[in-house]
């Protein structure tokens, strides 16, 4: 696998600065809920499980970035799309201090996470890489007719998605055609 994108180390470094904030925000809650100095105890109990929880999951998506997971990219943009509603709430609410650093920390995250050096290095399937080692060396100029065999390291993002949305079988067809 090529060297990690500076866009996904910048998304993975957001993420957990998101993430780190969600749970001190937790451990906060939780302190001044045990405290006693909640007005509702029992919505402070769900805002406390919710953020540490929240910022967990962040967490977890950040280290997922750094390790090349390609799970952790969706709910990475998740989580920065519902921050984008919270900061403008709490923009609305008089609360630039919090609002305008949770908005730009969102965006650029969005920025970083979708850019194409972060999506190629996050799409890259392993198996392919194993798959082009064992396979024997692919003719550059196919025959007429034969199936559109294009290098395997040669290919952009779009063409490796459309390659892949075409090896998979149509709705109405059976696997053992």
């Amino acid at each position: 696998m090529t060297d990690r994108p500076i866009t996904v180390r910048a998304a993975a470094v957001l993420e957990g600065a998101e993430g780190l904030g969600a749970v001190a925000f937790g451990v906060y809650t939780g302190v001044e809920t045990a405290a006693g100095a909640a007005v509702d105890p029992v919505s402070a109990i769900g805002v406390t499980v919710l953020a540490l929880a929240g910022g967990l999951g962040m967490l977890a998506c950040a280290r997922g970035l750094l390790r090349a997971a390609q799970w952790s990219r969706a709910p990475t943009v998740l989580t920065q799309l519902f921050a984008l509603p919270v900061a403008w709430s709490l923009w609305q609410s008089d609360r630039p201090a919090i609002a305008v650093p949770m908005g730009v920390v969102a965006v650029l995250a969005l920025v970083t996470v979708l850019s194409p050096p972060s999506t190629a290095w996050l799409v890259e399937d392993p198996d392919e890489d194993e798959d082009a080692a064992d396979a024997p060396p692919r003719d550059p100029k196919p025959a007429t007719g034969a199936a559109d065999t294009r290098p395997a390291d040669g290919r952009s993002l779009g063409q490796k998605l459309m390659d892949r949305l075409k090896e998979q079988p149509a709705k109405g067809t059976s696997a053992k055609n």
